[in-house]
Order: C-alpha cells, then sequence, then structure tokens
C-alpha cells in the first residue's frame, strides 16, 4: 500500500510539470504580439520614411532592435523552458530549420542568456535616450543608468556563481 501511493505520488508531482505548458502557449502568442507591434511600427513608419531625418530613423531602428530581443528572449524561454521543465520537443528533432542551441541549454545557460538579452535591452533603451534627451529629466536618466548597471553586475554575479559552481562540482565528482 506504501509503495502504492508513493508511486501515485510520485506520477502527479511528474505530471505537474504540465501545468507550465499553458504559460509557453501563452509566451507563443505574446510572440505573435511583438511581432504585430512591429508591422505596426513599420506601416506607421513607412509613409513618412523618405522625409524622415538621421535620428528619427536611427530611433525607428533602433525600436526595431529592441522588439527583435525581446521577441529572440520570448523564444528562448519558450524552447529552453519547455525542454528543460516540460518535454522535449520531438517535432523539430528532425527539422532541418532546428535551432542549433535547441535542447542544449541548460537552466545556468538559460539564467545567463537571458541576463545579456536584459543587458542588451536595457542598453538599446539607454541609447534611445541618449539619442533625445529632451525627453527625460536627469533624475530619470540617472536611475536609467543606475538600472542599467545593476542588470551589468547581476549578469555578472550570475557567472561567477555559475562559474564557481561548476568548479566545486567537477571537483565533487
Amino acid at each position: 500500500m506504501r509503495e502504492f501511493i508513493e508511486n501515485t505520488v510520485e506520477r502527479l508531482i511528474f505530471a505537474s510539470r504540465w501545468l507550465l505548458a499553458p504559460v509557453y502557449l501563452v509566451l507563443c502568442v505574446s510572440l505573435a504580439f511583438v511581432a504585430l507591434k512591429v508591422l505596426q511600427e513599420f506601416l506607421h513608419i513607412l509613409p513618412k520614411a523618405m522625409d524622415m531625418d538621421n535620428k528619427d530613423m536611427m530611433m525607428f531602428l533602433l525600436h526595431i532592435v529592441d522588439f527583435a530581443l525581446v521577441g529572440n528572449l520570448i523564444l528562448m524561454i519558450i524552447f529552453a523552458g519547455y525542454e528543460n521543465f516540460v518535454s522535449k520537443i520531438t517535432v523539430a528533432r528532425t527539422s532541418e530549420d532546428k535551432p542549433s542551441w535547441m535542447g542544449k541549454v541548460d537552466f545556468s545557460e538559460l539564467k545567463l542568456k537571458l541576463i545579456a538579452s536584459i543587458v542588451a535591452i536595457s542598453g538599446i533603451n539607454l541609447l534611445e535616450t541618449f539619442m533625445d534627451l529632451s525627453h527625460k529629466t536627469d533624475r530619470e536618466i540617472q536611475w536609467m543608468i543606475i538600472i542599467h548597471l545593476v542588470f551589468i553586475a547581476s549578469g555578472v554575479f550570475l557567472a561567477v556563481m555559475d562559474y564557481v559552481a561548476s568548479k566545486t562540482t567537477s571537483h565533487e565528482v
């Protein structure tokens, strides 16, 4: 009887990973929203493209790069999170379009890739701000820089912790 209860509990715990599947589906829909927003920005700028000065064109391009980085971040979370925590994506196994990193990114690598993406997104936002300083107060700019530096420091600390953990683990084995 004890073994039956233990097996049942373990099956339930193991099956609970599927509760994350809706989260990844919502992220897929969110990725579609990012794509729609890029198209909306493009259609909005298209009639004005020939009359834009360099600064406005750069601002538009930085917005698109920002969306691309956010989209990449979402996709990375979907693929790596689903494969690490829910199930392998078997339909991708034979696809020639399968990203080379798919199925190889563990949780530690995912954390580092996420923080690197966040730092890049924050850097793009800072660059946009620096290109048009008139829309931000000195205090807002100061806080943006502080937050960006905190993201960078967090990334460095995560990388150092992972490095130390990998060295500690490899010595114990």
